[in-house]
């Protein structure tokens, strides 16, 4: 018998455009399915849930919590047919590699990230991961100002567009981040 084909799935775009619960939709398929399951997310991410992927709509799936791409191969149970990774844009750059390897073991993975940070910039490991992905996904939100598609993620301190000199990672959700389209998105340089 043949081993089965792998595939690394990308589901990207900016914050609140439903990565998050597409990848759930897709995990809870695999699970009608009765393929093994088994999802993991970066430990800083803790808005929501520490042992859950959460969406921003309220759909949660039960994940595993890692600090590495390392950490996420020692806790990998050898039985799973599908790898689920929420956020990989916080993991360091050998989950690209990792995601490669798994599908190259025929295992089906699916990666949430968001392609850009809050200044309109390719974020972390995210390019790697879509240049190296079996099929991409590219999601988008609604605009908040003017209501057209949004590509990109507006990050906002006192209620302002934080400025570009502001540090790159900052975990939080709709109390400090918009969508926004390339027009309404705004990052003072000065």
């Amino acid at each position: 018998m043949s081993q089965p084909a792998g595939v690394v799935e990308v589901i990207t775009g900016s914050m609140f455009c439903g990565k998050t619960e597409e990848l759930i939709r897709r995990l809870r398929r695999a699970t009608i399915a009765k393929q093994r399951v088994q999802v993991f997310k970066p430990v800083i991410d803790d808005r929501y849930a520490f042992f859950k992927v959460k969406s921003h709509s309220g759909m949660d799936y039960e994940a595993v919590p890692v600090s590495s791409s390392d950490e996420l191969l020692e806790k990998l149970d050898p039985h799973v047919t599908v790898v689920g990774v929420d956020e990989a844009q916080f993991f360091d750059s050998k989950i690209v590699d990792v995601a490669n390897q798994l599908a190259d073991r025929g295992l089906r993975v699916i990666v949430t990230g968001l392609d850009t940070d809050f200044r309109g910039e390719p974020f972390g490991c995210m390019p790697a991961m879509i240049a190296r992905a079996d099929k991409v996904d590219k999601l988008t939100a609604i605009c908040v100002v003017c209501g057209e598609p949004a590509t990109r993620t507006q990050r906002l301190v006192g209620g302002k567009p934080a400025r570009y000199d502001e540090p790159i990672v900052v975990v939080g959700a709709s109390e400090m981040y918009e969508a926004r389209c390339r027009h309404c998105h705004s990052v003072p340089k000065e």
